[in-house]
């Protein structure tokens, strides 16, 4: 054997050790969804016409780990069908960074994740990466993870403007400083989460060279518990700060009758303030006093309370809070699966219209149906119809009419390749 040769082995040989301690994955995703729209979000209108649009989440995801480092890139482009020209002059519609972390591992229990990262923590109400929203949610921090036969993590983020001459955020998140800590332990079927989280939300003013955040707490349990045939979880959170003071509970108790089907019951409540519609602007507005309405902050709230996002999914923040009560029907067959869900609307405070008169608290019912098919081990296909019957509360609250049909539908392809892996 010659010295080019044996060169050439030794280093095929080192390539293939370091492969061996090391995993790398090359993955991606395409996930184009066609919606029509007649009511999403609020009640339609007399006049509302259908609206119909797709969009497309595309990214795609590097992994690499060892058992010291741990790494993730996700580049995404998220877009609606037709608003970007067929022939690109510039670089408008550009690729973003969804995350990009790296875990450093101290010991077997002990590391540190740092970098642009989602946070997805229990059922997703308080952290979720709001996975059904194409652009989806991630968190610049560091994160903490205390891992054994328990786990405990310390998240730290503050965020600032790319002009650093002053302590002055105006930059588009939600908060300016924020820190939590979760832990989570298992007993046999029960599994416990508590959680801590002190979020600070700037107040900015314009003529001010400094400021400092307003902080709130959002603390409290989650017991989860489940067998081959019956889960069943309890939530409590209690959010407090200046001028606040507001709860969140949510049971939900679920039995599966055979192996393709099973069914949820549950009741979700959310704090709200008493609020009306002012005589002069027409406008909803939280009545003076301590606010008690709660906000399930960095949450999947896509998830929670009706698919058609008529709550707390970029509105019905500081308002009325909501209570709902809901039934879950899932039933599977082969490839396919069905799933219906009926919620029942109402305020957790008084809403007055612009008389003062305190009105019904039902909103409305909400029915949800959705029908998935998995293709095959990279592509799945879905559809789904909603249909919201509001009530004249609905119509203060929400706007639209009552009177009017408020459905939306929708139709999603998810093709997910793996197109390199080392495993």
């Amino acid at each position: 054997m010659n010295r080019k040769s044996t060169f050439l082995l030794v280093i095929t040989m080192l390539l293939g050790a370091s492969v061996s301690f090391a995993q790398f994955t090359l993955s991606g995703e395409f996930r184009p969804r066609t919606e029509f729209s007649h009511g999403y979000k609020s009640l339609a209108g007399a006049d509302q016409d259908l609206s119909m649009f797709t969009q497309q989440r595309s990214r795609i995801n590097f992994v690499y780990n060892t058992d010291k480092v741990k790494t993730k890139l996700v580049l995404q482009d998220v877009r609606t069908w037709g608003n970007q020209p067929q022939l690109v002059a510039n670089e408008k519609f550009s690729t973003s960074v969804h995350e990009a972390w790296a875990e450093v591992m101290f010991s077997k229990t002990f590391s540190l994740k740092a970098g642009r990262q989602e946070l997805v923590y229990d059922d997703s109400r308080i952290f979720g990466n709001v996975g059904w929203a194409h652009q989806a949610r991630s968190h610049d921090l560091a994160l903490f993870k205390l891992e054994n036969e328990f786990k405990l993590h310390v998240g730290v983020a503050y965020n600032e403007n790319t002009v650093r001459n002053n302590n002055v955020y105006g930059g588009p998140d939600a908060y300016k400083a924020m820190q939590f800590l979760w832990f989570n332990n298992k007993f046999g079927k029960l599994d416990f989460s508590f959680l801590f989280l002190n979020n600070g939300k700037e107040q900015y003013s314009a003529d001010s060279l400094s400021s400092a955040p307003v902080y709130s707490q959002t603390t409290g349990p989650r017991f989860f518990y489940k067998s081959d045939k019956i889960m069943a979880g309890a939530t409590f959170y209690y959010q407090m700060g200046k001028d606040l003071a507001a709860m969140y509970y949510h049971v939900e108790l679920g039995y599966k009758l055979a192996d393709n089907f099973g069914l949820k019951l549950g009741y979700e409540a959310l704090s709200g303030s008493e609020s009306g519609v002012d005589a002069e602007t027409d406008k909803l507005v939280r009545n003076a006093g301590e606010n008690n309405s709660f906000t399930p902050l960095y949450g999947t709230n896509h998830k929670f309370n009706g698919f058609m996002d008529y709550f707390f999914v970029g509105n019905h923040v500081g308002l009325v809070g909501l209570n709902d009560i809901y039934a879950k029907g899932v039933y599977k067959m082969g490839s396919y699966s069905l799933t219906g869900m009926v919620h029942m609307f109402s305020t957790a405070a008084d809403l007055k219209n612009k008389d003062g008169d305190v009105m019904d608290a039902g909103l409305g019912t909400e029915i949800d149906l959705v029908i998935g098919r998995k293709i095959n081990d990279m592509a799945s296909l879905s559809c789904g119809y909603s249909h919201m019957m509001g009530t004249e509360t609905m119509e203060v609250l929400k706007g639209g009419s009552a009177d009017e049909m408020s459905n939306w539908a929708w139709v999603m392809l998810t093709v997910k390749p793996t197109f390199f892996t080392n495993k």
